[in-house]
């Protein structure tokens, strides 16, 4: 870890850095609007306020509703320690019992509605806290905190009480933490820590723990939020309102499930624009996990690869152990931005160094080739028959003496490093005594991050416990795959956030004359024909072949000499599917009788089937190139979603897809290519010319102005094949379809 126990340096007072980014439509208390400037075609807010929980962490009066002083009970100290917190805050305290006149020597009121004066904070340490919330309401205190279980977590029936919560305080002005959260934001934190602090967000207490508990290796925590059930007050709040503080340099949230959709990624596209990393452990995966943290928490997990794009696309950094949170989240908050990409591991055997490469270059690390001239300048120290291109093998001996510092010097010292890693497999004493102290020495002196592995399962070496933890600059690990995750998520924050661009920034505000076009189309509850569908993309300007809806043999014909032979038929009807499994698709038609004869068994098969039709299309057969998938679907977190992948039988097959919650631009756009197993097709394999990945980026981008412009009209849209031609051809939709919600 990175650690520092020295000096003194407490800033949770300190005003936070709030940026006017329009207003959102907060939870029901607020009984806030939104203006129709800051909202996209759909009416969904491009901004939010960031919101003011100052008093909440630090508030200047508290009333403690419930309080007792018998021993014995529980409430008794739970009172004894927000009593305790209160002192360090420098809060008031006025505690509310109906049949005592004083609790722990304070003196005690019967009701809040007896409250000498108006608080900032109400916490509840009650069984049933409707009728005291409803109480607050006259009082009206900042924020009330209520720790009752019994609510959403539970189901339907627990769901309504809960909704009578936010009800009681509706129009009063007050946020709501909870129900079903707990004492962690009362925690006491060590004030004698300083440097950049680690603000944590948790849906569950206990999961919270390992990251609180790394002040005791020297990293430096300034709040906790145990947002429960989020009733109001939700995850996405608490990291608009971190993001803004001066002394957050990292925030880590374990998150079960996620409130609302937008209202995260407005704070996400905040906590970027800050060039605040957030390090989250996201449960829900699969389907058992998602059922777990829904009777945990009450909320929606959401589909998984959605919530992990999201995440991708405002550069939320995803772990999956509480183990990466912790050790991530720290290197993140205290190191400094990279001067290079290059990582170079040093080590004292070469098949540590070997083994750590291969980690690090399979995560996707660079490992530059150190050059000539470097390799010779460490060969003054380092034997000539060990490897020092990167990995670098020192083979032990220069550890132990003056060697050891000029070794290191040398590799922070060149340009294409921006990172030193050395793993240090166990405890060899002196030799990894000596390396300790001369890492932590260089780290001092240089602007580069030195990352350390301290592999031994003891841990209580004076090297790994006062050496390395004794240092602000060491980023001290205990395993190699922690480190690799943590060195590549810094890398990759940096490179993000560097370039990093709001996509709500660019986001539509007006609908496009297409959208009045394709409106038209719609039919509400129901599933569109080829044809219609095809009318659709057409209004958006996504190309599809030339064709015409027939309702004869004859009409059929004619249409073909229009188009042109050869020419595709295909059955086109509202409640048609997958044509071509039923027969309904002939292709390479070449002459007048072919169609004509097609025509019939087309509309005979459809009867038979008793499927109803609109016509038999006549198209255009299009040439080769690579068959993808571009379509709409409706996620419960977020809405419109867009995907993008390999298409035909292949989307079915190998399931190879990228998403994206719109808005996004066109860099997203290309990274979701990327993204895709199956990316190479699109330059050309096997002798095949490159596509026109131009033509596909493009197609992507009105998809998504479709999804937003329509997105709450539409269950879903499915163009495929979506046929890439020859770089510089285009791209062009041979089938499409489309529900109506």
């Amino acid at each position: 870890m990175l650690g520092s126990t020295h000096g003194t340096l407490t800033t949770t007072s300190r005003p936070a850095r709030v940026t006017a980014c329009g207003r959102h439509p907060g939870p029901a208390v607020h009984g806030t609007t939104t203006s129709a400037e800051d909202t996209d075609v759909s009416g969904r807010p491009l901004s939010s306020d960031v919101p003011d929980l100052d008093r909440l962490f630090r508030p200047r009066t508290m009333a403690v509703v419930g309080a007792s002083e018998t021993e014995g009970r529980p409430n008794t100290a739970i009172t004894r320690r927000l009593i305790d917190w209160a002192e360090r805050v420098g809060a008031r305290v006025h505690p509310v019992h109906p049949t005592r006149t004083t609790v722990f020597g304070l003196p005690c009121h019967a009701s809040v509605r007896d409250l000498p004066e108006r608080v900032d904070l109400a916490v509840l340490l009650v069984g049933d806290p409707a009728p005291v919330l409803e109480e607050l309401k006259e009082t009206r205190p900042r924020f009330a905190v209520v720790f009752a279980s019994g609510f959403a977590e539970t189901g339907t029936e627990g769901a309504t009480a809960q909704a009578r919560l936010t009800a009681a305080l509706q129009g009063s002005g007050t946020r709501l933490l909870g129900p079903n959260t707990n004492l962690n934001a009362f925690e006491r934190f060590r004030d004698d820590l300083d440097g950049p602090a680690i603000a944590l967000i948790t849906q569950s207490g206990h999961q919270g723990r390992p990251v609180f508990a790394l002040q005791e290796l020297g990293i430096r925590l300034s709040h906790w939020a145990p947002t429960g059930n989020e009733a109001d007050l939700e995850c996405a709040d608490f990291l608009s309102y971190f993001a803004t503080r001066p002394e957050v340099g990292a925030i880590a949230a374990y998150v079960e499930g996620l409130k609302d959709g937008r209202a995260f990624l407005l704070a996400a596209d905040r906590a970027a624009r800050h060039k605040v990393p957030v390090v989250m452990v996201k449960v829900g995966r699969t389907e058992t996990g998602a059922r777990t943290a829904a009777t945990h928490t009450g909320k929606l997990t959401g589909a998984d690869d959605v919530v992990d794009a999201a995440m991708r696309q405002y550069g939320v950094i995803r772990v999956n152990g509480l183990d990466e949170l912790q050790d991530t989240a720290a290197l993140l908050a205290r190191a400094r931005p990279p001067r290079a990409q290059g990582v170079a591991v040093y080590s004292i055997s070469g098949g540590t160094g070997a083994h750590f490469a291969d980690l690090a270059s399979a995560a996707g690390l660079d490992l530059p080739l150190l050059s000539t001239a470097k390799q010779n300048e460490l060969h003054q120290w380092i034997p000539d028959y060990l490897s020092v291109a990167n990995p670098v093998d020192n083979g032990g001996h220069p550890v132990g003496d003056w060697r050891g510092r000029k070794i290191i010097d040398a590799i922070l010292a060149d340009p294409s490093v921006g990172v030193l890693v050395c793993p240090i497999t166990g405890p060899f004493p002196p030799l990894s005594d000596r390396l300790a102290r001369d890492l932590v020495d260089a780290a001092e002196k240089t602007d580069k991050l030195v990352c350390v592995v301290w592999g031994s399962p003891v841990g209580t070496e004076d090297a790994y416990r006062t050496t390395l933890l004794g240092s602000s600059r060491v980023a001290t690990f205990r395993t190699f795959a922690n480190c690799v995750t943590a060195v590549r998520a810094y890398l990759d924050h940096h490179r993000f956030t560097d370039d990093y661009r709001s996509p709500f920034d660019d986001a539509p505000r007006t609908l496009s004359p297409s959208a009045r076009k394709a409106r038209a189309l719609l039919r509400p509850g129901e599933q569109l024909s080829e044809h219609a569908a095809k009318q659709l993309l057409r209004a958006y300007g996504i190309r599809v072949p030339r064709e015409q809806l027939v309702t004869s043999a004859a009409a059929a014909v004619r249409a073909a000499g229009q188009i042109g032979y050869p020419v595709v038929m295909k059955a086109s009807g509202p409640r048609l599917g997958h044509k071509s499994e039923l027969g309904l698709v002939r292709i390479g038609l070449t002459s007048a009788s072919q169609v004509r004869d097609t025509y019939r068994e087309l509309t005979e098969i459809a009867r038979y089937e008793g499927l109803p039709l609109d016509g038999v299309l006549v198209c255009q057969l299009v040439g080769q190139g690579v068959e993808m998938t571009v379509g709409i679907t409706r996620d419960p977190l977020f809405g419109p979603t867009v995907t993008v992948g390999l298409g035909g039988v292949l989307v079915e097959v190998l399931d190879d897809t990228a998403v994206r919650v719109p808005p996004f631009g066109e860099d997203h756009a290309r990274a979701m290519l990327g993204e895709l197993r199956g990316r190479a097709l699109l330059d050309g394999v096997r002798g095949a010319p490159p596509a026109d990945v131009d033509a596909l980026v493009e197609t992507v981008l009105r998809v998504q102005r479709m999804a937003l412009e329509l997105g709450d009209r539409l269950a879903g849209l499915d163009v495929n094949p979506l046929v890439v031609l020859e770089r510089g051809q285009g791209a062009v939709a041979l089938d499409a379809l489309t529900v109506c919600r």
